[in-house]
């Protein structure tokens, strides 16, 4: 009986312990939420460019790790897609449309971030702990559950994606609007990688075109704004409210 009994609770154990695959999505994770909160604490765009890169490079792994854990090749394709396009492409325009911004400014090629609305930056990023919280929880609360779905992952995901919502809300410069913008739907491919990574590969191809179309949008935002104010700020247009 003993040894029966020490052999349910071993069976028991390993049952619950977690796979290769959960564990890296749950880091990768972390990583994810962790850079989108750092955005909150940079003084320079040019930082929150290096964090959106790093954040989209921690996307590309998790989409090699995806490839090797569930047997699905074209993730690989996928993540080397991402990879050239949201880690060097995208951050690459950024960086030259703010170069051109501090040139035309006179500034040395980049421009301080505007900064936070009516909070303080610590008042802020409590409001975003209470928001990632929220999305954390409430996504455990609807006891989404499955042997290969690694729910922590799926959660912080769904934080990822309210934080980047804090941060286009509270900013109030266009180009930090643009990186929540990016970063959110950082937040959307790391759901759809834990959720559903068996979707084709034209589709994610597909997302990535509308990604690059985002850029080119914002790209131009940014120019006819300052153009017209001199200046990435978007508080003066609070005035236009009716």
């Amino acid at each position: 009986m003993p040894v029966m009994a020490t052999s349910v609770v071993a069976a028991a154990a390993a049952a619950a312990a977690p796979s290769v695959f959960s564990g890296s999505a749950n880091v990768i994770a972390v990583g994810v939420l962790l850079a989108e909160f750092g955005m909150f604490r940079q003084a320079l765009l040019r930082d929150q460019v290096r964090l959106y890169a790093v954040q989209s490079a921690l996307i590309s792994v998790l989409a090699v790790v995806v490839a090797a854990a569930r047997q699905l090749p074209d993730l690989y394709a996928l993540a080397g897609l991402s990879a050239g396009l949201k880690v060097v492409i995208v951050p690459l325009v950024l960086r030259r449309l703010l170069r051109g911004v501090g040139r035309d400014s006179g500034g040395p090629g980049w421009t301080d971030i505007a900064g936070s609305g009516a909070l303080s930056l610590a008042s802020t990023v409590l409001l975003a702990i209470a928001v990632a919280a929220f999305g954390f929880f409430a996504i455990a609360a609807l006891g989404i559950r499955s042997p290969v779905l690694p729910t922590a992952a799926l959660e912080m995901s769904v934080a990822v994606a309210l934080v980047a919502f804090v941060l286009m809300i509270m900013r109030r410069d266009v180009a930090s609007q643009a990186i929540g913008f990016l970063s959110l739907e950082n937040g959307i491919s790391l759901a759809a990688l834990v959720v559903a990574a068996g979707l084709p590969l034209i589709l994610e191809v597909a997302f990535l075109f509308d990604l690059l179309v985002a850029v080119v949008v914002f790209g131009l935002l940014i120019r006819v704004h300052h153009g017209k104010a001199e200046s990435l700020s978007t508080a003066d247009l609070t005035s236009l409210r009716g």
